[in-house]
């Protein structure tokens, strides 16, 4: 059996292959630390190999999209002032890796293929957790939460907000058909069960957020393009005074006890002093990607010891921009800071001019939501996590837009239809 380069390259003909690629993707990245070398391989096989077939198509001319690929090579540089060199240099090329498949996906499947990809291997991920998954006890609150095969409920409740997400953009902003939108709203209903049995506040919230932004912004569309500019700035505005009236009001307090937890988010507000704190040990360029939880280091030793983790592994700061700042320092938060903003603030714009339709809406959404998550969780900071495979993905999507002009007066060909998507 013959198989064409354009069922594994093509994005008008890929769905197929895409939407595997990205549901295997998914999965390894919700369990790759329960199965190791194996599934990260696999990972792999999905992407990188379809360089051998085309490479210009497949890997195109990262130069003129430096702005993405910024972080991910300072990471690597850090390799030279490392407190731990041996675990920079290694975390730092599986991070490059990472960005190179996931500019590899961008270029390749269309948006409409990944979130059949996404919604499949959330509901895998919330399978398996069901089937065999536990609860977990929280010694800092004292409470039971079902966390499924993940070693925390926030994690599970994550992956179940982004099944959500998925199916409600796929039934609602691409979906004609009745079947097909029938399957993502049953999947939604699963993933939704998943998040609430999770109890992950985090999750929640910013799912909640982010689908009222998404409607919002929805709405928007049906005006012309002077309104839509006026009602998109009004609508700014009034998120930052609502924003600071939550915070002045004690509102955010009152949504937090609706979930068992206080202001400080149950241990999260002493974190990001003690990592302010160890940022200012090397403020310019930090102490090295993934150089601070290291075993033996007597710090992260001490905050294992006060915050129970015994497996002294897979802890973090719980804030994007301060792990940034105690990785990498200003340089290294200022860089991902960029890619977050520039991303969410291109795909805003594309959403205010019409420009690229449903798909612009679509990674609005996952953008928003990755924004909303930073200030509580590192999900774009790690390799072989779903969060940074989103954000590259939508900076890569996003790239390859502004590479064409707005106004093209020829067709555009199958092969590079990911540019100038409907």
């Amino acid at each position: 059996m013959k198989i064409s380069k354009a069922m594994l390259i093509d994005p008008a003909s890929n769905h197929w292959f895409g939407a595997v690629a990205v549901s295997v993707s998914v999965v390894v990245f919700a369990y790759s630390f329960r199965y190791g070398q194996v599934s990260i391989l696999l990972y792999y096989a999905m992407w990188l190999p379809l360089i051998l077939i085309d490479y210009r198509t497949v890997l195109g001319n990262y130069l003129k999209f430096s702005w993405i690929v910024a972080f991910g090579l300072f990471a690597c540089l850090s390799v030279f002032w490392s407190d731990a060199p041996g675990a920079t240099a290694r975390a730092s090329v599986q991070y490059a890796s990472h960005i190179v498949c996931a500019l590899i996906a961008a270029r390749l499947i269309a948006s409409r293929t990944l979130l059949v990809g996404l919604i499949s291997g959330t509901s895998v991920v919330l399978l398996l957790s069901f089937a065999f998954g536990n609860f977990v006890y929280d010694p800092l609150d004292g409470s039971y939460s079902f966390s499924g095969l993940f070693t925390s409920k926030n994690q599970l409740g994550f992956f179940a907000s982004l099944g959500v997400y998925a199916a409600f953009a796929y039934a609602f902003m691409f979906s004609t058909d009745r079947i097909a939108k029938a399957a993502a709203l049953l999947a939604a209903l699963f993933c939704l069960y998943g998040l609430f049995a999770s109890q992950s506040a985090t999750a929640l919230i910013a799912l909640s957020v982010t689908l009222l932004a998404v409607i919002g912004l929805g709405a928007t569309l049906l005006l012309s393009p002077g309104t839509r500019k006026a009602f998109f700035a009004f609508g700014l505005v009034l998120a930052a005074v609502l924003a600071v009236a939550a915070f002045g009001l004690g509102a955010v307090d009152l949504v937090l006890a609706l979930f068992g937890k206080d202001s400080t988010l149950t241990g999260r507000t002493y974190l990001w002093a003690e990592g302010w704190r160890a940022a200012q040990d090397s403020p310019v360029v930090g102490l090295g990607y993934q150089a601070y939880w290291v075993q033996g280091f007597s710090e992260a030793e001490r905050l294992w010891h006060e915050f129970y983790i015994t497996a002294r592994s897979g802890f973090h700061f719980h804030n994007t921009y301060i792990e940034a700042l105690v990785e990498l320092g200003y340089v290294g938060c200022v860089l991902i800071g960029f890619i977050i903003l520039r991303t969410l603030s291109g795909l805003l714009r594309h959403v205010v001019t019409d420009r690229s339709g449903a798909e612009a809406l679509m990674l609005a959404g996952l953008a928003i939501l990755l924004v909303i998550r930073s200030f509580f969780e590192i999900d774009v900071m790690h390799p072989y996590a779903i969060g940074s495979f989103l954000l590259y993905y939508s900076a890569g999507r996003l790239a390859g837009w502004r590479r064409v002009p707005a106004r093209q007066p020829r067709p555009v060909p199958a092969s590079i239809a990911w540019r100038h998507p409907a």
